[in-house]
């Protein structure tokens, strides 16, 4: 899927610069601010993690590596930080005794409510300066831009030359987000974990 060239909207590729821009600045200014309630630091790949974790619970690392679109040895890494801090859990899978099955721990999910209060707090702060009139445009956008991702995530990746498409095993499609929330990453695009 290429980006737009032509249309009604020939300013596809500025409003994705500013898109970028934009979560660019809430990134640094999200971890800008210590989290006083926490003495954990959780890097942005292990967030990325444990936002997968949140939605599909249970899956395994081969999955979360499809999923994140990075080596199964840099996810289990990942997954060995988290676990050792108390906020993942791994299981012997039910379905086969050579799986191990990945989840959240409650200190884990309170972590992520910790987490995304403080940044909804702190977001309210910087909106609190914009008109309602744009925000409430801001909120129309925001919402057009989510479903748009949300179908982008939905649309089944395209297979490596030479690699079989595997099935996602019953009951571990990839269902959208029942919280409402964005992906971790704002679906621009895969990046690799490390």
């Amino acid at each position: 899927m290429g980006v737009e060239q032509s249309g009604p909207d020939h300013r596809l590729r500025d409003v994705a610069e500013a898109m970028r821009g934009v979560i660019e600045l809430l990134e640094v200014y999200w971890t800008g601010a210590p989290d006083a309630s926490s003495s954990v630091t959780v890097s942005a790949p292990q967030l990325r993690v444990m936002y997968v974790l949140e939605r599909r619970e249970g899956i395994n690392l081969r999955q979360l590596g499809a999923e994140l679109g990075a080596a199964a040895s840099s996810v289990s890494r990942l997954c060995d930080r988290l676990e050792a801090i108390g906020f993942v859990r791994r299981s012997s899978s039910t379905a086969s005794r050579r799986e191990v099955e990945l989840r959240l721990t409650a200190q884990g999910r309170a972590h992520l409510d910790r987490l995304r209060a403080r940044r909804e707090e702190r977001l309210a702060a910087v909106l609190a300066q914009v008109t309602p009139a744009s925000r409430a445009r801001l909120v129309e956008a925001v919402e057009a831009i989510r479903a748009a991702l949300s179908a982008v995530r939905a649309e089944p990746e395209p297979s490596a030359p030479g690699h079989e498409e595997r099935p996602a095993a019953p009951g571990r499609e990839h269902p959208p987000d029942g919280r409402g929330e964005h992906p971790p990453d704002g679906g621009a695009q895969r990046r690799r974990t490390g």
